[in-house]
């Protein structure tokens, strides 16, 4: 059995996917724009974690704009019957690098066939559709317009499975009313559970949930909880926080990105690590923490 394979499988949109996936947002130049400075390092990145196992990729045409979804192709295409892409659609950049909102039929039509032509695909296997609603955490508002726009595309054809981002569990059940939703992906990590409930309700129906930042994002994680636990396991904060979210629910997907190939195999050696209800519960410390310093009550 591979280090990959130890943390086993769930199945999405048809496929039975690696628990441990890969993100390809930081593959793109600085800010998520742009083209990388070492593009064949990407694609030797790219390469490494099919190598390793990987079946789960997550991308965007917005990560570049089109870098990303280009240097897929061009590391991996054609693609195994195993892999798995997941993009999403929702917002375009402008010639500053800022995001903008792109929720129009027209403009969610022109996202899905530029996912196709940078993929170099017939059909995209899923797409997410990503509120714009809240920025790095979801906020209410009707997502049917839009979101029935993508639907009527997956009857056409272009798409296989719908799944939704930054979102809340109101939206989600107004999507579910729309069509099946394939996969939920919001920010969770050891220091952001906002989400434990919904996690645990999409668990009972069989829907994969799956944690954008993982590790912190653009404020990597940092606790002391968490540096002493990985001194003490011999292993770096990242891979216990990794590992944590492997044993938080079977239903949890993880898109680490990396643009090196060494974090690229720490990450993947996250999948090996069994941490025990005692470490768990004290990882539990990082939440407390974190709420304690926003000022939030415990709950």
């Amino acid at each position: 059995m591979s280090i990959i394979e130890q943390s086993g499988t769930f199945e999405i949109a048809g496929h039975s996917v690696k628990r441990m996936g890969y993100g390809a947002m930081q593959l793109a130049g600085a800010g998520v724009f742009g083209p990388p400075r070492d593009p064949e390092g990407a694609v030797n990145v790219l390469r490494a974690a099919r190598e390793a196992g990987i079946n789960h990729i997550d991308t965007s045409d917005f990560y570049g704009p089109h870098v990303t979804n280009q240097l897929i192709k061009k590391a991996l295409h054609p693609y195994a019957d195993d892999l798995l892409i997941v993009t999403k659609i929702s917002a375009r950049r402008d010639e500053k690098g800022g995001w903008i909102p792109a929720l129009s039929a027209d403009e969610l039509t022109a996202a899905v066939h530029d996912n196709l032509r940078n993929l170099g695909l017939e059909a995209l296997d899923v797409v997410n559709f990503r509120s714009m609603h809240g920025l790095h955490g979801p906020a209410e508002g009707s997502i049917a317009e839009p979101f029935s726009v993508l639907a009527d595309l997956k009857k056409q054809g272009l798409i296989r499975h719908l799944g939704l981002s930054n979102v809340t569990p109101t939206q989600i059940r107004e999507g579910q009313a729309i069509t099946d939703i394939a996969c939920v992906q919001n920010q969770y990590n050891l220091a952001h559970r906002h989400d434990d409930a919904l996690i645990d309700d999409l668990a009972k129906q069989n829907i994969a949930y799956v944690p954008f930042f993982p590790l912190g994002g653009f404020s990597p994680l940092q606790s002391q909880i968490l540096s002493d636990i990985a001194a003490r396991l011999n292993l770096t904060p990242m891979q216990v926080a990794l590992a944590w979210l492997l044993q938080r629910a079977p239903n949890i997907l993880l898109i680490p990105g990396t643009s090196s190939l060494a974090h690229l195999h720490e990450n993947i050696a996250a999948s090996a690590v069994t941490l025990t209800t005692e470490v768990v519960a004290e990882l539990d410390g990082v939440w407390l923490a974190a709420k304690e310093a926003s000022g939030e009550e415990h709950s």
